[in-house]
């Protein structure tokens, strides 16, 4: 297990599970994304949460992607599988390191040129929001990685530090909904860094921690609406006031692994510079 909605006793079930998925896939296309999916790969089974296969992003017309460095090497075999589609699908593939993971005693790790391991970073822990990249460090993004992610992205970086274990990437406590507004967790955060991310935001709508992690904020924006599986009456009506429109899904089957509909998803649009 490596995280805390995980238990072996309680397994998906697999027609639910398609079912759910290929809701989602239609919905998105019902709200005018295009849907790009990519195939399973054997041995990684938790790579259906797309959101952390990589950041990518577009600059003068070209498409990049920096990939992730897996905190759990059991998610480690993933990023290889995702950046041969993006390399196929003309994407400038970078990596944290410099380098691309290789094995090492058996383990499949990623390296820097220096010699030593690469800091973890995961993609789940990054959002574009009102011109600076918030990336959030503690459960699964190293605070190492946090320059790094700056200097190859050529972004100014705003840093968090999650606190809570429940909440081990930031796209369970912060989401994007219009360029003024986003929903924000507080209390996913150390004080500093929760003000300030808090601060970053014009307009901020309060997730508490139990509406956090009934997966309220891991939620995706397709113009003017919102995707989620877990907004509350309170929380849709402060939505709509901002003048988003709310679709809901039940996605319940993936929240036994910790993730919901922005897990399942990976933005491939956005614009820097």
């Amino acid at each position: 297990m490596i995280n805390p909605y995980m238990d072996p006793e309680v397994q998906p079930d697999p027609v639910r599970s398609a079912a759910q998925w290929q809701a989602m896939v239609t919905t998105l296309g019902d709200l005018g994304a295009e849907v790009e999916e990519l195939d399973p790969a054997v041995g990684c089974p938790d790579m259906v949460y797309a959101m952390n296969l990589g950041q990518a992003w577009i600059r003068d017309g070209e498409k990049h992607v920096l990939m992730s460095h897996m905190r759990f090497p059991q998610r480690r075999a993933e990023t290889p599988v995702a950046a041969q589609w993006f390399a196929d699908h003309d994407f400038t593939v970078h990596w944290l390191g410099g380098e691309p993971p290789r094995e090492i005693d058996g383990e499949l790790d990623q390296w820097g040129s220096s010699g030593l391991p690469a800091p973890s970073f995961e993609s789940g822990d990054a959002f574009w929001f009102n011109g600076k990249l918030a990336v959030a460090y503690g459960p699964r993004t190293d605070h190492a990685a946090l320059d790094l992610i700056g200097e190859v992205m050529g972004v100014d970086v705003l840093p968090v530090h999650t606190t809570h274990p429940a909440m081990f990437h930031l796209d369970l406590s912060f989401c994007p909904l219009t360029e003024d507004s986003a929903l924000v967790c507080p209390g996913a955060f150390d004080d500093e860094t929760g003000k300030a991310l808090w601060k970053h935001v014009p307009d901020p709508i309060e997730v508490s921690v139990d509406q956090a992690l009934a997966f309220a904020a891991n939620a995706v924006v397709v113009g003017d609406t919102i995707l989620g599986a877990g907004l509350d009456p309170d929380l849709t009506r402060q939505i709509e006031q901002r003048g988003v429109a709310v679709r809901s899904l039940d996605v319940d089957q993936f929240h036994l692994s910790g993730g919901s509909i922005r897990c399942l998803t990976n933005p491939l649009d956005i614009v820097l510079g």
